[in-house]
């Protein structure tokens, strides 16, 4: 009984409402082969892409914000985002191709990702692959969503990034401050979090912590 209880009371993933009059972000249309590279984003874009509901309707693109710190005589620190139009290269390997191109393996490098969503089994097996030829990269990857968990292979996926050395944490209140503040243009107005945002946050952790547990 107990166990019954603590079940119920368990935080749960909040759905998006979908009624008429719901803020609905209708982005420009990119073309089905474009990777956008930028410093910052158009706020509509973060609260619209980066909303941890259950159900990700109409968003088909994962956003990726980064931060790259060069470790050697001097700390050098990257920071920007990358966005896909999941028809073409995602948005975790366009960053290796198109933003982290060069990879000094007398240098250590601390990188640190903020998602909309969490990598594909495809993606996964790419992010793993590069980092067991890069011991000196370490990545962690903060997530708003956790995409289609329920899949075996998606959890296999994060799995194999956990055992391959990479962070896995769920974005809470203090990660979308700090990307509002760093990826967002947001013309001096402060971050404005939506009621469920700490239910969510919770409900992905449990969810991603019982995966991971299971490795």
């Amino acid at each position: 009984m107990a166990d019954k209880k603590a079940e119920e009371a368990a935080p749960q993933v909040v759905k998006e409402e979908t009624a008429e009059g719901n803020e609905n972000i209708e982005e420009a249309d990119l073309g089905p082969f474009v990777i956008v590279i930028g410093q910052q984003m158009p706020s509509p874009f973060f609260k619209f892409q980066f909303k941890n509901v259950e159900y990700s309707s109409g968003r088909n693109k994962t956003f990726l914000c980064y931060s790259v710190e060069e470790q050697g005589a001097e700390c050098q620190k990257t920071e920007g985002y990358v966005e896909d139009e999941h028809t073409t290269t995602h948005a975790e390997e366009a960053f290796f191709t198109d933003v982290f191109k060069e990879c000094d393996g007398k240098l250590k490098y601390s990188i640190i990702w903020y998602v909309s969503s969490s990598p594909c089994a495809a993606c996964a097996s790419k992010i793993v692959e590069y980092l067991k030829k890069s011991p000196n990269v370490s990545l962690t990857i903060f997530m708003a969503r956790l995409f289609m968990w329920e899949e075996p292979e998606i959890q296999q996926g994060l799995k194999l990034l956990k055992a391959a050395g990479c962070r896995l944490r769920i974005m809470k209140a203090p990660e979308y401050n700090y990307c509002w503040n760093t990826y967002v243009e947001n013309e001096g107005e402060t971050f404005a979090p939506w009621e469920d945002l700490p239910t969510s946050s919770l409900a992905y952790e449990g969810i991603l912590n019982d995966i991971l547990q299971h490795a």
